[in-house]
């Protein structure tokens, strides 16, 4: 049977917008962008796009994953980070705003995980950028080793490896380099990490039961962060002996 998960939570409808607000709050080098909480946009609080002289980094995706994205945001890791809802990836809008906040004239990259949303939501956004004269690079990060590369039509998901190519492009910009090289240092390191999704029990949703499909002495292999479209269920004490 089906158990409701316990969480210490206001309304789950707000609960992203309640993390954002206590995340700036811990920690002033964090600011939140004008628009919030429609727009969901974490950011240096020491960054202004006329006078920054590196290339930004900016990433995003749904939130539940805490603490990403918005917990990368820093100096030699992400300018930015964009918010979505939950397991919801943020829309174009935000991305635009997010890239006008923190770009100057040295350009941004953009980190993108494999996934439609994602990369139909963040595609938009760097076209919209560039059609205002921006300068703007997009990596896209397919880091999961439970599918072959020529699987399906999306390819392999982003997972973990992102956090990865995140510090690689973040140190790459902070050390000075220009968005070419930036976004050179990024794929590359996105070509070679790789990530295995690993559970032993499964997730719940805010304001939602959790599921009974994985049962007691069984973990998962092969799961992505939101729909697990490639598992494999297997048994603890199998793989242990």
């Amino acid at each position: 049977m089906s158990s409701g998960g316990k969480k210490l939570m206001n309304n789950a409808k707000d609960i992203v917008t309640e993390f954002i607000e206590g995340l700036v709050e811990t920690y002033p080098g964090l600011q939140y962008l004008d628009g919030f909480p429609s727009v969901k946009v974490v950011l240096r609080a020491d960054i202004s796009p006329g006078t920054y002289e590196k290339v930004a980094i900016i990433s995003g995706g749904g939130s539940g994953h805490e603490p990403a994205h918005a917990g990368y945001v820093g100096a030699g890791m992400l300018t930015a980070a964009i918010c979505g809802d939950i397991f919801s990836s943020p829309p174009a809008n935000s991305v635009v705003a997010g890239i006008r906040a923190v770009t100057g004239c040295h350009g941004c990259l953009l980190v993108v995980t494999n996934y439609t949303g994602d990369r139909l939501n963040f595609g938009l956004a760097v076209e919209q950028a560039k059609s205002e004269g921006y300068k703007v690079e997009m990596v896209i990060v397919g880091d999961d080793c439970a599918l072959p590369p020529p699987r399906g039509i999306a390819g392999r998901r982003g997972l973990a490896g992102t956090i990865l190519v995140n510090k690689v492009a973040g140190a790459a910009a902070e050390a000075g380099l220009c968005l070419a090289d930036v976004a050179a240092e990024a794929r590359r390191a996105a070509e070679m990490v790789g990530t295995m999704g690993v559970a032993l029990s499964l997730c719940t949703l805010p304001g939602q039961v959790t599921s009974d499909r994985l049962g007691p002495g069984k973990m998962e292999l092969g799961l992505g962060i939101a729909a697990p479209v490639f598992q494999v269920l297997a048994s603890l004490s199998e793989l242990m002996s």
